[in-house]
């Protein structure tokens, strides 16, 4: 049974905030859809709101780092990038500035469509010079994302799942790390986000059905561990398969496919996500499967990957978690 654990990044950026008067609250006028509303009660002396000014709020933070504050910015992934792009660049990736972003509602995990969902982020994110780049799978590794963030001497853009997350992992995120969740010899298997939870369901009938499955997490983009993939990549017969809350193109399954090319390896890659569209509005549940990296997706990918039937039907795959889509704590599911 998978633990449920509510508004996990809430009380992790209170506890590890409210311990050094230097860490600033920076806030775009979504301070309860970030799950920071308790914060800003609690430590109003920390806290500032920038209202719906993303290019400021970048501007501002760049020069409240200068002066020896260490802001944590929190808004939607849409609005870390798109808007304030250039900002983004000249204050704060360029001088290399300590400041954290916290951006929400990663990929498909909102059902507001097009202008929430941030499908492209790590793309952008990881072409930026000085950037890290990570992403959280599960409640654990939200709860260690503030403390791993501020260890870095830099810029840190951070994909944060919020509401009820699941827990899936009984050790904290390291940056640069990647976890080995099940050992294999047939096919590699590489997941980020929500998607690791899809595979997880999935794995067991696939085991079943007799294919060994090398299955890793990636929860640190850049820098990206291609020792430990190059390794692995390695050590499979016939290839790897990646799977991701994200377009295909430049995130997870690219990063892989690089160091495939760069070393010149003859293994077969597929990549399952969001094939060059926009997704549109929906439930997580429902949009994993219309755009293809459910579980079950998963299981029918692998039969084209192998060139066979696995007789494996969706009632044999592991219950996912359900959840609602508006949330108590946010009615209107933004």
């Amino acid at each position: 049974m998978i633990e449920i654990v509510n508004k996990p990044y809430s009380y992790t950026f209170k506890n590890y905030a409210s311990k050094n008067e230097k860490i600033l609250c920076l806030s775009g006028d979504l301070t309860s859809s970030c799950e920071v509303d308790e914060f800003r009660d609690e430590f109003p002396n920390q806290f500032v709101s920038m209202g719906m000014a993303e290019q400021n709020m970048m501007s501002f933070a760049g020069g409240l780092s200068m002066s020896g504050y260490i802001p944590f910015i929190h808004t939607f992934g849409v609005f870390t990038y798109r808007r304030p792009y250039d900002q983004l660049l000249a204050s704060i990736a360029y001088p290399r500035r300590k400041i954290r972003i916290m951006g929400f509602l990663p990929g498909i995990t909102t059902p507001a469509g097009m202008t929430h969902q941030a499908i492209e982020d790590i793309s952008i994110m990881r072409t930026i010079p000085n950037m890290t780049v990570i992403e959280t799978g599960d409640a654990t590794e939200v709860e260690s994302i503030c403390e791993q963030a501020n260890n870095v001497d830099g810029p840190v853009y951070c994909r944060i799942l919020r509401g009820s997350v699941p827990r899936l992992f009984d050790t904290p995120l390291k940056i640069g790390d990647i976890r080995v969740l099940n050992s294999g010899t047939d096919l590699l298997l590489i997941t980020s986000g929500i998607c690791t939870e899809e595979a997880l369901r999935a794995r067991s009938v696939l085991i079943d059905a007799g294919i060994s499955i090398l299955h890793l997490h990636v929860h640190t983009f850049k820098p990206f561990n291609e020792e430990k993939i190059l390794d692995l990549l390695n050590n499979v017969k016939l290839g790897v398969i990646t799977m991701e809350n994200h377009l295909v193109n430049g995130g997870l399954g690219t990063l892989i496919a690089e160091i495939i090319s760069k070393h010149g390896l003859s293994k077969k890659l597929m990549k399952l996500g969001l094939n060059d569209t926009f997704a549109h509005g929906g439930s997580k549940q429902y949009l994993t499967k219309y755009y293809g990296f459910d579980a079950y997706a998963l299981i029918k990918s692998i039969e084209k990957f192998i060139g066979q039937p696995l007789n494996i039907e969706e009632k044999d795959l592991e219950k996912a978690r359900i959840e609602n889509v508006h949330s108590l704590s946010k009615a209107e599911a933004l």
